[in-house]
């Protein structure tokens, strides 16, 4: 078989991210076809902020910001976890939702506290990530239907993992472990997607 430089050629693209936890679990769920670099390996180090006040918004701003800042093909994402009991938040602030300093911990303790006395603790995590190649953008989406339960299990995972149990099952993503997770996960749903378009659009 005859290969030609788009065959051994990966598609180069920044995933808009510091987090090790993310990063990790999208290279997993894009493969091998993709050159996935992160903000430390462009060596931006600018705390890009995300001030929007949606999801779909937060995860434009931070892709355009390394778009116009660095020239480069690059997608963001921007998650939230939506209570129905509370609003559908912490939603776009589900990071920072007990203060800026982002502490996942503190900010399970915060939900649990408010989800006390409700008996509809019914939640869906959504994801929505941003991409920008060339001058064109896209959105791709992934939500998960679940449950909070009353304390944390399991000690996989990351951010509110701990204390979300997805629709058909009885364990939490922390319990599940990432294999499992990276198949019915909101961000696995929305990376699928955005994978699916790239192999479409090689």
């Amino acid at each position: 078989m005859r290969f030609t430089f788009k065959h051994i050629m990966k598609k180069k693209l920044v995933f808009v991210t510091n987090n090790s936890n993310k990063l990790e679990e999208v290279h997993a769920l894009l493969g091998n076809n993709v050159q996935l670099l992160s903000l430390k390996d462009i060596y931006c180090q600018e705390d890009i902020p995300e001030t929007a006040e949606t999801l779909e918004d937060n995860a434009l701003l931070k892709a355009r910001y390394v778009k116009k800042n660095y020239n480069l093909d690059c997608f963001a994402d921007d998650t939230g976890l939506e209570v129905k009991a509370l609003d559908n938040a912490p939603g776009v602030y589900s990071a920072r939702y007990a203060g800026e300093s982002k502490d996942p911990k503190i900010n399970r303790q915060k939900l649990l506290r408010n989800l006390e006395k409700e008996k509809d603790r019914s939640a869906q995590f959504r994801t929505v990530i941003a991409l920008i190649i060339g001058e064109k953008e896209y959105l791709f989406e992934g939500i998960v239907k679940g449950e909070i339960i009353r304390e944390e299990k399991g000690t996989g995972g990351f951010g509110y993992d701990s204390i979300f149990v997805p629709e058909g099952y009885d364990q939490t993503f922390a319990e599940l472990g990432t294999e499992i997770k990276n198949t019915i996960s909101h961000r696995a749903m929305a990376v699928n997607k955005l994978k699916q378009f790239l192999n479409e659009n090689e």
